[in-house]
């Protein structure tokens, strides 16, 4: 049928709304026509109709099959999928049990990356003997004399190489082909080698647990058993002895010490576990995998159900998304129909900065993200949980003699310790969450490691009962 010319309008006859026209049936429109229009607009007021209806019956059905849902935020190495890993162990402990297996490449990833993060360290300082310049980028770090490398020790440096291979492997299971840019170590402008390496990462799609199920095989009671041979496990082993002289060795030490590498202070640290963890037949304990550095970009969502308690049967989506500065746009989209959100403020990063903005101080730029979060009108009703985290490591820097007032100036004389401290920054925080949040709301804050189960066991609870209550409280069902 020829399209119909649309009337021009006759003053004071119709709306000025320029859609009017386009939207206003045809003034000759026949009797037919006008069935078949009336038909259609019923039949697509229908269909929205049933849309709508299914969104509401969506959400009835959420309160009643008592799903909870959980934002984990804050800066990247916060703690957020240790604290993941803590729940997962606490409530559905059996599934956790049988995944341990799967994280063994990735403690012995973190194992040899440690390993290079020192043999880098000792190749720098071979660099400066071979190439002192009066402008040479490491002479700050050696100002009085150059450390010259003992015998031993270079003997030691060639004995280990074959772990660059065991790290290929370990790559190549963990990382997929198209990710290599995350993958290689980082280089200074002049060809020398970083201490801080390029990380591996997995994105959320990767699976890439169903790959490390692919490298095992069912034992006699169907859970995920040794691998029928892992040759990375077999070199590791057969540098057991190497790798613990390097370890303990006084020059490296030293090296260490001067170049301000605190290994022990970083996620993915086991070299105080070598004898352990380099048996043939290593299985990661449930510590071991806390402890696991794996770092994830991009957004996941996790499902589990409580298998015990009084909550058993609850599903939970807890949603960890990326902490790095490139990542945190990501956050906003999530901020809606969340129940509670875990904050992690790793308070012992007070002398360092970020990895990716050498120029931000750490602690700085988990106060600032606090603040953000506290006033966003988007999270107005949702209850904040702060966790100002990596409190172990924060007491070992204090009795080592660090002055946190030097990079804190507000903590003015009070006393170096880490019960002061932690105080100190609880009320900091407080201060921000009642200045900040658009409506008054329960405080909750708590001083933590992470990594510590029995510690972080009780924290989670707390935690669980208050979401849940507060849950219940919103679905009308308390």
């Amino acid at each position: 049928m020829p399209a119909r010319e649309a009337p021009v309008p006759v003053i004071g006859q119709f709306s000025s709304d320029p859609l009017d026209a386009l939207l206003r049936p045809p003034i000759d429109e026949t009797d037919e026509e006008k069935a078949y229009r009336l038909a259609q607009e019923s039949e697509a007021k229908r269909i929205s109709q049933a849309i709508d209806d299914g969104i509401r019956q969506e959400r009835l059905q959420r309160k009643k099959a008592k799903v909870v849902r959980l934002l984990l935020l804050g800066q990247s190495e916060s703690g957020k999928s240790t604290t993941l890993r803590q729940f997962q162990r606490i409530y559905t402990p059996s599934a956790f049990r049988e995944e341990r297996i799967l994280w063994r490449s990735v403690i012995q990833l973190n194992l040899v990356r440690s390993i290079r993060i020192i043999l880098d360290a000792i190749q720098d300082v071979r660099r400066h003997e071979l190439q002192p310049t009066s402008d040479d980028e490491y002479d700050d770090d050696y100002p009085d004399q150059r450390v010259c490398l003992p015998p031993h020790l270079e003997a030691l440096c060639m004995q280990l190489l074959p772990l660059r291979h065991v790290e290929s492997l370990l790559i190549a299971k963990l990382v997929p082909p198209n990710e290599d840019e995350a993958t290689h170590l980082g280089l200074h402008h002049d060809g020398s080698h970083s201490h801080r390496q390029h990380e591996i990462f997995v994105r959320p799609g990767m699976s890439w647990k169903g790959t490390m199920r692919r490298y095992g095989r069912p034992n006699s009671i169907g859970t995920v058993g040794q691998e029928t041979q892992d040759e990375s496990q077999a070199v590791i082993h057969e540098c057991a002895m190497e790798m613990m002289a390097l370890w303990e060795d006084r020059t490296v030490k030293e090296i260490l010490k001067k170049r301000k590498i605190r290994l022990e202070e970083s996620p993915g640290f086991y070299l105080n576990d070598l004898e352990r963890i380099t048996s043939p037949h290593y299985l990661p304990s449930e510590d071991d995998v806390l402890k696991a550095r794996l770092k994830t970009v991009g957004v996941s969502e996790y499902r589990f159900q409580m298998e015990s308690g009084t909550e058993s049967g609850t599903e939970w989506r807890i949603i960890d998304v990326g902490g790095s500065r490139s990542q945190r746009q990501t956050w906003i989209p999530f901020f809606d129909d969340v129940d509670a959100i875990i904050f992690l403020a790793p308070i012992s990063g007070f002398d360092q900065t970020l990895v990716e903005d050498r120029s931000v101080n750490r602690l700085e730029d988990s106060v600032l993200l606090w603040k953000a979060i506290c006033s966003n009108k988007l999270l107005a009703k949702v209850d904040l949980v702060l966790f100002l985290n990596k409190c172990d490591i924060l007491a070992s820097k204090l009795k080592s003699g660090i002055r946190l007032a030097k990079y804190v100036r507000s903590f003015g004389e009070r006393p170096n310790d880490a019960e002061t401290a932690e105080k100190y920054f609880r009320s900091k925080f407080n201060a921000i969450h009642r200045e900040h949040s658009p409506i008054p709301r329960k405080f909750y804050g708590f001083c933590t490691s992470v990594t510590d189960t029995t510690t972080t066991m009780g924290i989670l609870a707390s935690v669980r009962d208050m979401v849940v209550r507060e849950h219940l409280r919103a679905s009308r069902l308390l």
